[in-house]
């Protein structure tokens, strides 16, 4: 996933608070002549970017082990011990490998546990046919680089990568450690790499913090001349599960229709579902969220948030809220029918029909409940509700707020790089492997300085691209992020 449905979940808050960024306008530095005249730093960044989209690791066809090797390799050539430089792959899954490299600092007392830094390098799958050029070639035109992956989420897992190795070679060293991450099956498949890394591997992720995507820069518009609004922290997310809603019935001949019927009972079950809204239900990040984004919002929608915050049962508050579907679903729970399969013959009455219905619930909640509201709002015994993986979803144990150091440094990082422009806490209404991590008591944060325009990085899509100076821009935030949130200075 990338850090698109955040974005594109603040458009309207984008387009209200575009006027109070122009003065960001004048502070950003005159653009970089891009492509030529790079730093050695953003040099080997972009050797390291277009490796790594050059390596098909899609689910179904590719191989993360051979990036996640490709990125081995790189730190082993720089010196890092073999120990420090573990690549682990799933028994059974020898496409699945995820990397883990340990930068060690300087320790000592008040050094505090590791930062992790995250990024997942497989991606969903690209044909060939599909693209006007080959999706595993990284292309740099008009401004962009053109990829699959560029933007999701290769272009993180680069930046990290070039900056760790930044570190040992100028022989910077922090306090505490830093541990890079480097996973799979983060866009689906059947060895989602935190999960493996947590079940069997957990002191080797161990750390106070993590930092991952799901949260960047939003740019006014898609032009050149567009403006930096906003830069967002992910701190939150919407848990992701399926349910499978399933009815029986003898069936018989089609001439001769019963008074039951499965398409119709399960039809009617999920008409009361759809007619059906969960309860508000917010946490530290949205209740932030809610109160930052009233000050810029339009007058009505801005008390409205203020409202819920002072009292999250405001009825009315909810439902003025609830006319946009973006802030709708920062509010609660969702639950929705995606798919529908019934019957066996054209001329038999169904036997069986089955709906998946996706639900992205509160962090706050749990599967359990969810499913037992889904059962109440049916009303109806004859539709089975079962989970459609075996696995249960894993919820965080809370949802803290930001992690101070974190939120002064973005902001202050934020303000030098672009301007005056807000930095926001927001809650992810997709999902990302942060939750995983966040269910274990490991807290994550999506941040990146990686800026872009709403929707432009069609990222999962044909022709998935990036902005070069976002790349580079990113690079150079996070480099600073790091260093800082380290705890060391430079030698």
């Amino acid at each position: 996933m990338s850090r698109t449905s955040a974005a594109s979940l603040l458009v309207g808050f984008a387009l209200c608070s575009a006027a109070t960024s122009a003065s960001a306008q004048a502070a950003l530095p005159p653009p970089q002549k891009l492509g030529v005249n790079l730093t050695p730093h953003q040099k080997l960044a972009r050797e390291i970017y277009a490796e790594l989209v050059s390596i098909n690791s899609s689910d179904s066809v590719g191989s993360v082990t051979r990036a996640a090797e490709a990125m081995a390799k790189r730190f082993r050539t720089a010196g890092f011990p073999a120990g420090d430089i573990q690549l682990l792959v799933p028994p059974g899954k020898p496409t699945k490998g995820n990397l883990v490299v340990r930068y060690h600092g300087r320790g000592g007392p008040n050094a505090g546990k590791p930062i992790l830094l995250l990024a997942h390098i497989d991606v969903v799958a690209a044909r060939r046919d599909e693209w006007p050029r080959d999706p595993f070639t990284m292309v740099e035109e008009n401004g962009y680089f053109l990829g699959r992956g560029t933007a999701d989420d290769k272009a993180m897992a680069a930046i990290f990568v070039a900056n760790v190795l930044s570190y040992k070679q100028e022989g910077w060293r922090p306090d505490r450690d830093l541990i890079l991450a480097l996973t799979a099956d983060e866009e689906g498949g059947d060895a989602n790499g935190v999960s493996f890394l947590i079940a069997q591997h957990r002191a080797l992720i161990d750390a106070a913090y993590a930092l991952n995507e799901g949260g960047g820069g939003t740019l006014s518009g898609p032009g050149a001349d567009a403006r930096p609004v906003f830069h967002t922290i992910q701190a939150a997310e919407k848990v992701y599960t399926d349910f499978t809603l399933t009815t029986t019935n003898p069936g018989g001949h089609s001439s001769v229709p019963r008074a039951d019927n499965a398409i119709y009972q399960l039809t009617d079950g999920l008409s009361r579902l759809a007619r059906f809204t969960f309860p508000v239900e917010l946490n530290p990040t949205t209740r932030a969220f809610f109160e930052q984004t009233a000050k810029v919002e339009k007058p009505e929608i801005g008390a409205a948030m203020r409202a819920i915050v002072a009292n999250p049962n405001d009825s009315v508050a909810a439902a003025t809220l609830s006319r946009d579907a973006r802030y709708a679903s920062m509010l609660r729970t969702t639950c929705v029918a995606t798919r529908l399969a019934g019957g066996h013959a054209y001329n038999a009455l169904p036997q069986t029909a089955s709906a998946n219905v996706n639900c992205r619930m509160a962090p706050t909640s749990n599967a359990d409940v969810v499913r037992s509201a889904i059962a109440r709002v049916i009303a109806d015994t004859g539709i089975a509700i079962t989970y459609t993986t075996a696995q249960r979803p894993s919820f965080p144990t809370s949802v803290p707020p930001i992690e101070p150091a974190l939120l002064a440094a973005t902001t202050e990082l934020t303000h030098k790089m672009w301007g005056d422009i807000p930095v926001i806490p927001t809650m992810s209404t997709g999902a990302t492997d942060g939750y995983r991590l966040r269910a274990v008591g490991i807290p994550t944060y999506g941040v990146s300085g990686i800026f872009s325009a709403p929707g432009e990085t069609n990222a999962h899509g044909r022709d998935e691209k990036l902005r070069v100076k976002s790349f580079y821009d990113g690079l150079s935030f996070l480099d600073q992020l790091v260093r800082r949130l380290g705890g060391s200075v430079q030698p």
